[in-house]
């Protein structure tokens, strides 16, 4: 894995540089003088220390970092992004072929061309609508033959507190969790990003402070199932699929852990719901279980406020959307419609305009993606 800052607030590069920055906001608060004279004031770090013992830890999100992170593993980067607090820009799997070898990739040159195929017979349309529509959704699919420790490329941008804490947690997880076989991959990771981010580490930005913990994990088994002005909610997606709501930063969701006996059960996508190809995909997936293939369905939980449900519908409600995502966002509108109490009937109503159809069928609809399922199929599709 290599990481390398592209950019960072005042083209700070070190640990000394985002602490002094961060002093300087902190004085904001308590001098009347402005920020270019603060920057000229000669350095008392005694405010630093203070400032973390009593964990007054935001003017440590001033010092924001850009970064590039080139063959970090894909399970590397959905635990980044599920802490919430970043923005990413990830390779994409639809419109680029991934890179595996081995076993992956025959497996994933197989499946693609079965996907074309089917793809091809089910919309015989979507290349006149869109060019290489059918490949796109090809390559999308086909990865959920490949490992979630596959490697892949982002950049990403995180404050210089969030890193710490990060690192922090990324500590406590390989001393404090058991050493399963997904774990030790998991650590491996975790070992070798703290190695590259030492640089900019601060022993005293602790999240214990905060009562803070890694996000990615379930501490519980039991979660209730309850819908109104918020909700919470459980259910099987795959790795992937995990991945896409990931970038619907206003929700929590947290996963259980993986457990060492391989016995998992897989996503099988709509198009190839045939038996025969069913069977074709879970024993391929088989094959290659001890690679954690991204077909991998994980207990998921998820919870946040109905207003922020419904940004997530507003996007994943659509004929562009990858299906797994849309057809998990489609159930959970369900259940939310069905099972939400009479004393949240406002609620009720303003949910219930958007269970007619896809995005373009939404109040107040634009549009701005060409999609060629429109709005007869962009939920009803198979892919």
């Amino acid at each position: 894995m290599e990481i390398q800052i592209i950019g960072s607030t005042n083209n700070i590069k070190t640990k000394e540089e985002a602490l002094e920055l961060s002093r300087s906001f902190a004085r904001l608060c308590y001098t009347s003088k402005d920020f270019d004279e603060i920057l000229k004031e000669p350095d008392p770090t005694i405010l630093i220390a203070d400032l973390m013992r009593r964990g007054h830890h935001s003017v440590f999100d001033q010092p924001v970092f850009n970064f590039e992170l080139k063959r970090i593993p894909k399970f590397g980067a959905m635990i980044l992004n599920n802490e919430r607090d970043y923005a990413t820009s990830e390779k994409s799997a639809r419109y680029t072929q991934m890179k595996v070898e081995g076993r992956e990739k025959e497996l994933y040159n197989k499946w693609m061309g079965i996907f074309q195929e089917e793809i091809k017979k089910n919309y015989p349309f979507l290349d006149e609508k869109q060019k290489d529509k059918t490949l796109k959704l090809a390559q999308e699919n086909a990865r959920y033959m490949t490992s979630v420790f596959t490697p892949t490329k982002m950049g990403h941008k995180l404050s210089f507190r969030q890193l710490n804490y990060i690192m922090h947690w990324f500590n406590d997880f390989q001393s404090e969790e058991p050493d399963t076989k997904f774990n030790v991959r998991v650590k491996a990771f975790m070992k070798e990003f703290n190695e590259k981010m030492d640089f900019l580490y601060e022993p005293g930005l602790d999240p214990k402070l905060k009562l803070r913990e890694l996000s990615m994990f379930s501490r519980r088994q039991n979660f209730a199932e309850e819908f109104g002005e918020n909700y919470s909610t459980s259910y099987d997606i795959s790795f992937a699929g995990l991945a896409q709501a990931h970038r619907h930063r206003t929700l929590a969701y947290s996963m259980q852990p993986i457990k060492d006996n391989f016995n998992f059960t897989f996503f099988v996508p709509e198009i190839i719901s045939e038996e025969s190809l069913r069977k074709k995909w879970v024993a391929d997936l088989e094959s290659v279980s001890e690679n954690y293939p991204q077909a991998t369905l994980v207990d998921v939980h998820e919870s946040g406020s109905y207003t922020d449900f419904i940004s997530k519908m507003s996007e994943r409600l659509c004929g562009n959307a990858q299906w797994e995502i849309m057809n998990s966002t489609r159930q959970t509108l369900e259940e939310y419609l069905i099972n939400i109490p009479f004393s949240s009937h406002e609620v009720y109503s303003e949910l219930e305009k958007y269970s007619h159809g896809p995005k373009c069928s939404f109040p107040h609809a634009k549009c701005t993606d060409p999609c060629p399922f429109r709005k007869e199929l962009g939920i009803a599709r198979k892919v």
